[in-house]
């Protein structure tokens, strides 16, 4: 009988390693298709299967699927979202013609496309920020006068806060536009720029399966005009009526969106009308988060989200309530990584999770506004949210790192 087979299009520094032992603790063997493997050190750290293939060209990935359905029983299929939502789609169209679980195409094309989905929210009463499409210069400025300044630009697809920055006066406004549709960003397809009304407001994002909202956490950003994590806290800390409201946004959302399958992460701001959302991404978050919910409820989402890729049944029972957090390292200028370290002593803190490093010294760092900039995170756990801030603030004093500046390193 043929071994069965779990399909992962592209890959993740963060979870794609997770997904991968969580496949080969349910007896599947993981096999990763990639326009360019060497990218995630794990594949070769860990001796796994992956196949070169244009992960953009969807019939050439369908000839890959087959020719793995001659060897092995293909159980299912998912993948990664990184620099590309898209990949999310494509999955979803690789699920319907090989007739394997997955989420509505359709639905999940839509939702990629951040114009198409706040159309769709908006409609269905969903609470969104103002917003404008624009394709020139010349629309940015006159949407975001309509609007009021300050707004955000960003990709009208994309991921990972890769283009997106605040714009707080015309010529912020005209900057970044001009980086956006000057050559400097990379566009998959037309170039489309959501403009957007400028939201403030402790940021939460909600992690669901299905139809059900599994965890709620909290957020915080770095400086603007980017939008850098710096720290995600599971629970968020939130009344009963809070977490029943963004429960009840996140469902109208979804319903909206015709997205009743598998994974989703949402992100809201809490203002003085109540949630509003900032966006629905269709996919597992990465990160740290899905650790997190393990760590703060006893929910392993990736295995979870596996064996409904393969269509087993599901078990979402919480087992326990503490509470998790990760605060990240983040780059503060460009130029080469004389040393990290340190996390040998903090690892060694009790309510520690995970230390880990994205770099290594003499590593090149040039700074991009997006989740690029990161270079690492420490991540803790305990029964309270105020001796997990303590534990993670006592981990993160022990970590160590300096960069020499470069002024020839380009943004």
């Amino acid at each position: 009988m043929p071994r069965r087979a779990l399909i992962l299009v592209e890959g993740h520094r963060d979870i794609g390693l997770l997904y991968v032992k969580a496949a080969q603790r349910l007896g599947l063997h993981p096999i990763t298709l990639s326009a360019d493997p060497t990218q995630y050190d794990y594949l070769a750290a860990n001796s796994l299967g992956a196949i070169r293939v244009d992960t953009d060209n969807l019939d050439a990935l369908m000839y890959e699927c087959s020719r793995i359905g001659a060897t092995y029983d293909v159980a299912g299929i998912t993948g990664f979202a990184g620099l590309d939502e898209s990949v999310c789609a494509t999955v979803a169209k690789l699920c319907r013609h090989f007739d394997l679980p997955g989420p509505d195409p359709t639905s999940v094309e839509r939702c990629c496309n951040k114009f198409a989905q706040r159309q769709l929210l908006a409609k269905a009463g969903a609470p969104v920020p103002a917003y404008r499409l624009a394709a020139n210069a010349t629309d940015v400025e006159s949407a975001a006068v309509e609007i009021g300044l300050p707004v955000i630009l960003k990709p009208a697809v994309g991921g990972g806060s890769i283009g997106v920055r605040l714009c707080r006066d015309l010529d912020e406004l005209t900057e970044h536009a001009t980086h956006l549709l000057g050559g400097r960003h990379t566009w998959r397809s037309s170039p489309r720029i959501l403009v957007e009304e400028f939201v403030q407001g402790p940021l939460y994002g909600a992690n669901i399966m299905g139809n059900e909202v599994i965890a709620i956490g909290a957020a915080e950003f770095g400086s603007p005009p980017h939008f850098v994590f710096r720290k995600i806290t599971h629970p968020a800390p939130l009344t009963d009526k809070e977490h029943e409201r963004i429960a009840d946004v996140s469902v109208s959302c979804l319903r909206a969106l015709g997205l009743d399958w598998g994974p989703k992460n949402i992100e809201f701001r809490w203002t003085k009308r109540g949630p509003v959302v900032i966006e629905v991404n269709p996919r597992l978050t990465g990160g740290p988060s899905p650790q997190l919910i393990q760590l703060a409820h006893g929910v392993d989402l990736i295995t979870e989200h596996i064996k409904l890729v393969t269509g087993d049944e599901l078990d979402l029972r919480k087992r326990h309530s503490h509470v998790a957090a990760a605060q990240f390292l983040v780059a503060d200028r460009d130029g080469t990584l004389n040393c990290i370290d340190g996390d040998a002593q903090a690892a060694a803190v009790p309510g520690v999770a995970e230390i880990k490093f994205y770099v290594e010294p003499s590593a090149r760092i040039a700074r991009k506004g997006d989740y690029r900039d990161f270079i690492g995170y420490v991540m803790t756990a305990s029964p309270s949210h105020a001796e997990t801030e303590a534990i993670l603030q006592r981990a993160f004093s022990f970590i160590r790192w300096s960069i020499t500046p470069c002024s020839t390193l380009g943004k």
